[in-house]
């Protein structure tokens, strides 16, 4: 009875198949800082971006046309002139810089076929009246996740960052339809 039972016991430990307990797609240390990897998981984006762009122009354009006409007589002799210049000189000079700096948490909403993920976030922030919204979606590899969880934004590929401000300050920058009016009837001319 005892070898029976041995028997079928070595029987069925030969016929279970052993498994592997470890996967690296989804293994998270138990001792080690959690970084996003799948969807669902929060990711914190350390948003560091300036920009500047200048751009100069100048034209300048001379025309000159003289047309004359000598009429003559025995007793007199006259002279008639016809003459017409045009000249325009113009320039134009436009700079533009812009820094944003924020910390900005957003959300893994899909996983590539290469193991990227696909990130999109928001973040609402109203102070006295004004509302700053940054919204911020892309691609991000894990290998450039940092060790606290975080990513700066110039790693981030496909890189989607709006900055908007809506409130007293935003309307005091904006012009008002008297000058965007007078400004599109000049620009005609």
């Amino acid at each position: 009875m005892m070898r029976s039972l041995l028997l079928f016991l070595s029987l069925l430990a030969a016929s279970a198949s052993a498994a592997d307990l470890y996967r690296n797609d989804v293994y998270q240390s138990l001792v080690g800082d959690r970084k996003a990897t799948k969807v669902g998981d929060v990711l914190t984006v350390l948003v560091v971006e300036n920009s500047s762009a200048s751009a100069t122009s100048g034209t300048q354009t001379d025309k000159a046309t003289d047309a004359g006409l000598k009429i003559s007589t025995p007793n007199r002799q006259d002279g008639y002139g016809l003459g017409v210049e045009n000249s325009f000189d113009g320039s134009g000079k436009i700079a533009r810089s812009g820094r944003l700096l924020a910390q900005l948490s957003v959300v893994v909403v899909a996983l590539t076929s290469s193991g990227d993920l696909r990130v999109s976030g928001e973040q609402l922030v109203e102070i006295n009246g004004e509302k700053q919204m940054i919204n911020l979606e892309g691609l991000v590899r894990r290998s450039d996740i940092g060790e606290a969880n975080t990513i700066s934004s110039n790693r981030i590929a496909e890189a989607k960052i709006t900055y908007v401000g809506e409130g007293v300050l935003g309307d005091a920058q904006r012009k008002g339809w008297i000058t965007r009016l007078i400004t599109s009837f000049l620009d005609i001319f």
